[in-house]
């Protein structure tokens, strides 16, 4: 049965994307992080999947299942959503294989993300900051600079040390001010995070991105079996 859960709050992520809270309201919501729920407005025939973009132990604590939600230039989601606060939607899950395994053996995770694809990484990556004396990459893709999700969060546990981060646009016109990388993932990105072949990795984002940086870690020694894919369109 689907759960029925107020908005909280839509906050801006992105020019294309809106950060969506839905209320518990003191409800227990099991997940693994990495999973994904069916959300739609309450009563609609429609719904789209959603990757949870927070892990487990932040919604036991706050209390919301927080998403990340694609929108058009009118700050629209789609026929079956409307991100008013208070309105009521349709939660079904929670849902998908692409997961943070429960006791990893490695001490080493690399995740690389291309722009929404990050709402299932967050939501592993968080996890993983859980875990004492772990190595965490970031490697993040996305159009401009003003088009990363998370942006201050990223930053902020890069200044900590708690996380080794690299950021690429890939419409290298325009923006002067950007000191990062431009261009798509490559190797200078990835060679420096995958300490070694015991690095597991967890990619998501378009399906160009997903071959490209698989590839590019098997060359780097990881083995396909310490890589793991979702695709998004």
């Amino acid at each position: 049965m689907p759960l029925t859960l107020p908005i909280l709050e839509v906050l801006p992520a992105t020019p294309r994307a809106r950060i969506v809270r839905l209320g518990l309201g003191g409800r227990a919501f099991a997940y693994e992080a990495g999973q994904a729920v069916y959300v739609g407005a309450h009563g609609s025939a429609t719904s789209k999947p959603y990757s949870i973009a927070a892990a487990p132990e932040d919604t036991r604590r706050d209390g919301w299942i927080e998403l990340l939600v694609g929108v058009d230039e009118r700050g629209v989601p789609g026929p079956h959503l409307t991100l008013q606060p208070a309105a009521l939607v349709d939660v079904e899950g929670p849902m998908g294989s692409f997961t943070f395994p429960a006791d990893p053996a490695e001490r080493r995770f690399l995740f690389i993300a291309g722009g929404t694809g990050i709402a299932p990484l967050r939501a592993m990556l968080r996890h993983a900051l859980a875990m004492p004396h772990r190595e965490i990459g970031l490697v993040y893709s996305a159009r401009t600079p003003d088009d990363f999700a998370y942006q201050a969060e990223w930053r902020a546990l890069a200044r900590e040390g708690r996380l080794d981060l690299r950021q690429t646009i890939t419409r290298t016109g325009g923006d002067v001010s950007w000191k990062g990388g431009r261009g798509r993932i490559g190797r200078a990105e990835l060679q420096p995070l995958v300490h070694d072949p015991a690095t597991l990795c967890f990619i998501c984002g378009p399906q160009t991105l997903v071959d490209e940086t698989t590839k590019l870690l098997q060359e780097l020694g990881v083995a396909r079996g310490r890589i793991r894919i979702e695709e998004w369109g």
